[in-house]
């Protein structure tokens, strides 16, 4: 039979010996001490294996069959609400029966107590068969997780410390009813008039007399809408004037809305309006809905302010799930243009082994692997993170000075996730499109048609560059990020450039040496882009009031143009930076993936020549003219 996770060669690497599963298995399994867990990590693994291999084999006999169907038929709106029709109700039953909406759900409240790592790994199998099956899927277990995370950071959970188990959680009831498959959630964030620009929103959170809290506004693009449970943002602080700082982003705050419930009589009670589902290019399998807020009853998460804060906990995990997403679209893509390449015969020969086709391919082969890289790294840091601050802030047993300790770890952590995040959202999703666009031009006039199913990977994937923020503003984050740790840390950098020479001429190993060229040249684009801001920034002061400029007073929106300029360009040095790295440190572990980070260096060295030449030749006429001086200047003459 079929099966997505056995036929994958580079998935099963992770699985089985890619990654240090140990500090997650532990973190997730209280370190084997629950009477009803794995009492291994080895144990563990077997148990993550059977769950992939399931999901793998469930995904290509029940859904790949029929996504032609699910495309062709879509979702039905009508009265007021969204449905399935038959065949993705049956595919959504089949998940439930299977249980798998509760895979990283701790098993007290009736989950199976996975990583969020295996989640993911679910997700890219279901996103290889179709990805608006898996965006539908990913509003099941990750909203009852987020929910249990919510909870516990705001102090609303308790643990037992003899047991090892939870005493109670604020939103339990609402976390057994996702896992058993009989509601879903959602997040609400973008408005009409507000998508990145998150000062810009308008719902407000109003507070009565009597202490209860109540959303009015409007929400759109709102993938799964039609789900029971909104995790929403909203602003709860009224501004006085633009300088106050509860006129941006402070002064929002988040909510958890109950959009309806189901009366004993089979009818329905809607608190929030479903007032329309978007007719969509692509993702027809998923609901994505516009929804109005009247003064619907809300639950105020953790303390009002937080909004932005807790939002990021979502996105940044959102983005995660988008990284994985995108992977499995790229899969599809790759699998059926070599499928269709192996078998089209072209002057003699199958096309497959025409040079410009062959190389299209192994391109498209080794992308997929430095994808995979990215989202598995960022996945287990991001995990551990969360694990490690819930675990400080939720268990009794541990005192001041190991909370800390925790706290600091969980810290480290998130740092490294943070640095491939908005790089593995930034590639997965660029790479979807191209891929999905090279699977068709593969198929050839075939591929324009709705037969082959290439036309469709292409629909679904135009749309993963914009949601859950888009490529832009994935490569803002990135160059803020980047730049703002060589401010924090000017010697830092300077080490780093030395030891990254150092190593291009002196490592015995000739890939560690191409390897460190590379991060000489990602580092050489960081210094230029530092050092033309800076000029630009300390033109008008006197040279005696550098260094104080330097660590304060930095504005982004008036010093950072020609690094905003170059932000995209940084980003993809930066990703093949990352994933060479993340290669190299698998070779040095394990032989055979000597091969893999020999095919990256052999597309990324090129690249990096090419975008250290156009960060350090461009820019200078086009800002010229954003700023006026251009105008200036022809007038002048």
């Amino acid at each position: 039979m079929a099966n997505f996770f056995t036929d994958n060669e580079d998935l099963q690497y992770y699985v089985e010996r890619g990654l240090d599963w140990e500090p997650l298995v532990k973190l997730t399994e209280h370190d084997f001490r629950l009477p009803d867990g794995p009492k291994s990590t080895a144990e563990a693994l077997e148990l993550y294996k059977d769950i992939a291999s399931m999901i793998g084999e469930l995904v290509a006999e029940e859904i790949a069959p029929h996504t032609a169907e699910i495309d062709r038929h879509g979702v039905v709106f009508e009265g007021g609400e969204a449905r399935f029709p038959p065949r993705l109700q049956k595919i959504f039953d089949e998940l439930k029966a299977r249980e798998l909406h509760g895979l990283c759900v701790p098993r007290d409240l009736g989950g199976t107590n996975a990583p969020m790592l295996v989640y993911y790994i679910a997700s890219e199998l279901i996103a290889r068969a179709d990805v608006s099956t898996m965006a539908h899927f990913g509003f099941h277990g990750g909203i009852a997780m987020a929910m249990l995370v919510f909870s516990v950071l705001e102090g609303s959970t308790e643990l037992d410390a003899k047991e090892l188990r939870l005493k109670k959680t604020r939103w339990e009831k609402e976390i057994r009813e996702i896992v058993a498959g009989d509601a879903w959630g959602c997040m609400d964030i973008t408005e009409p008039d507000a998508g990145s620009d998150m000062a810009a929103l308008r719902a407000v959170g109003e507070q009565d007399d009597k202490g209860n809290w109540f959303v009015t506004g409007q929400k759109i693009f709102i993938t799964s809408g039609h789900g029971k449970y909104h995790f929403v943002i909203a602003r709860t602080e009224k501004i006085s004037n633009p300088d106050d700082p509860m006129s941006g982003l402070k002064g929002l705050s988040f909510f958890l809305v109950k959009t309806y419930d189901d009366l004993p009589d089979g009818t329905r009670k809607r608190h929030v309006s479903l007032d329309r589902v978007e007719e969509k290019l692509g993702h027809h399998g998923s609901v994505t809905a516009a929804l109005t807020f009247d003064r619907a009853p809300a639950e105020l998460v953790g303390k009002r302010g937080e909004g932005f804060a807790q939002m990021l906990v979502l996105m940044n995990n959102a983005r995660l799930g988008v990284g994985f997403e995108s992977i499995g679209l790229c899969e599809a893509s790759y699998r059926l243009a070599r499928s269709y390449a192996s078998e089209r015969k072209s002057m003699g020969k199958a096309i497959d082994q025409h040079e410009m086709i062959a190389d299209y391919l192994e391109e498209m082969r080794t992308d997929i692997q430095g994808i995979r890289a990215l989202a598995m790294q960022g996945a287990v840091h991001e995990e551990i993170a969360e694990k490690l601050l819930l675990k400080a802030r939720l268990d009794p047993g541990i005192d001041e000075v190991e909370k800390k300790r925790l706290e600091k770890a969980s810290k480290k952590h998130k740092g490294k996730a943070r640095r491939v995040t908005p790089l593995l959202k930034y590639l997965g999703a660029e790479k979807a499109v191209e891929m999905a666009r090279r699977c068709l031009q593969i198929h050839g006039g075939n591929g324009y048609m709705k037969e082959y199913g290439a036309e469709k990977l292409l629909r679904d994937a135009l749309v993963m560059p914009i949601y859950e923020g888009t490529s832009q503003i994935q490569s803002l984050m990135a160059m803020k990020d980047t730049l703002g740790t060589i401010l924090k840390d000017p010697q830092g950098f300077v080490r780093r450039r030395a030891q990254a020479a150092w190593r291009a001429r002196s490592s015995r190993d000739p890939l560690e040496r191409r390897v460190a060229r590379l991060q000489s040249l990602s580092l050489q684009a960081q210094q230029h882009l530092m050092t033309r801001t800076a000029t630009d920034k300390f033109r008008a002061l006197p040279f005696a009031e550098w260094p104080t400029a330097f660590r304060k007073e930095w504005d982004p929106k008036r010093d950072f143009a020609f690094a905003m300029l170059h932000a995209e360009r940084l980003t993809k040095l930066l990703t093949d930076e990352a994933i060479a790295e993340i290669f190299w440190e698998q070779a040095q572990k394990h032989p055979e993936r000597r091969e893999v980070l020999e095919r990256h260096l052999e597309r990324a060295e090129p690249r990096a020549r090419f975008l250290i030449d156009e960060i350090t030749s461009t820019g200078a006429r086009l800002l010229a003219r954003l700023s006026g001086k251009d105008d200036k200047a022809r007038a002048a003459g």
